[in-house]
């Protein structure tokens, strides 16, 4: 689908789905629309607030790949190397580069930009309107997204630990037609790390100094408890790993 003829508006479902070329690599899109929710969990996850989202975004529906890595900045860093594979062994400065190379290269829809999401956007679109501690419920074994099966959640169920990223979308996606939002790579986020109010807020943007990322969604080498909905993970951004990646966003400018 075409830039020209989309509706990339936020006046249509959540889930709506859009697609961008970027150098030649088909890029899908998934909208999550204004809205509220309870973000965070157990202690361990900062505690619980309820956040409002005043504007939708565009999220794109897998990690981003190493074929899209690789069109827009040349070069492919990963260890796990394949095409469909998500890109991993990034920094934050990384992925900050990536987005300003989407920015420059003119394919965002006409008022539109991309970024990193949020913190707040990204644990929004991971529950597509769940509770749960997953998008897909409260038990993770490692069959159900790409983790360290040996250390299941809520479950005494040994699962696989493949050791590796995998294709993106080879776990079922979200009910936003998101994929791999629970495994498979870390995935950097805008904000800084560091605690965060219980008080509602309304479009949080991170803490305001700190010299840690934000990383959500837990990876290929972490155990189920990792990659929940509302874990979250840092980086102090001094040197890649192979389980950091990275997904980004549209957002009106």
């Amino acid at each position: 689908m075409s830039t020209n003829n989309a509706n990339w508006s936020d006046n249509q479902p959540s889930g709506s789905r859009n697609e961008l070329t970027i150098n030649g690599v088909p890029c899908g899109f998934r909208l999550a629309c204004p809205g509220e929710f309870l973000m965070g969990g157990t202690a361990c996850d900062h505690g619980t607030r309820k956040v409002t989202l005043t504007k939708g975004f565009w999220m794109l529906e897998t990690p981003a790949t190493q074929e899209l890595w690789q069109a827009v900045m040349g070069s492919n860093p990963s260890k796990f190397v394949g095409a469909k594979n998500p890109v991993d062994s990034i920094m934050a400065v990384d992925a900050d580069a990536f987005v300003v190379k989407l920015n420059d290269l003119g394919v965002a829809p006409e008022g539109m930009t991309f970024a990193l999401p949020t913190e707040a956007q990204w644990e929004y679109a991971c529950r597509a309107g769940t509770t749960t501690e997953f998008s897909f419920g409260d038990v993770c074994d490692g069959t159900q997204a790409n983790c360290d099966g040996n250390y299941g959640f809520r479950t005494d169920v040994k699962g696989p630990w493949l050791q590796k990223t995998t294709e993106v979308g080879s776990y079922p996606a979200n009910a936003w037609g998101l994929f791999d939002m629970h495994g498979n790579v870390w995935e950097f986020c805008s904000d800084r790390y560091g605690a965060y109010s219980t008080e509602s807020q309304t479009d949080p943007a991170g803490a305001e100094t700190g010299t840690r990322r934000v990383l959500r969604g837990g990876s290929w080498n972490d155990a189920a408890g990792s990659c929940r909905s509302a874990y979250r993970g840092s980086d102090a951004c001094l040197r890649p790993f192979p389980y950091n990646g990275c997904r980004v966003v549209l957002i009106a400018k």
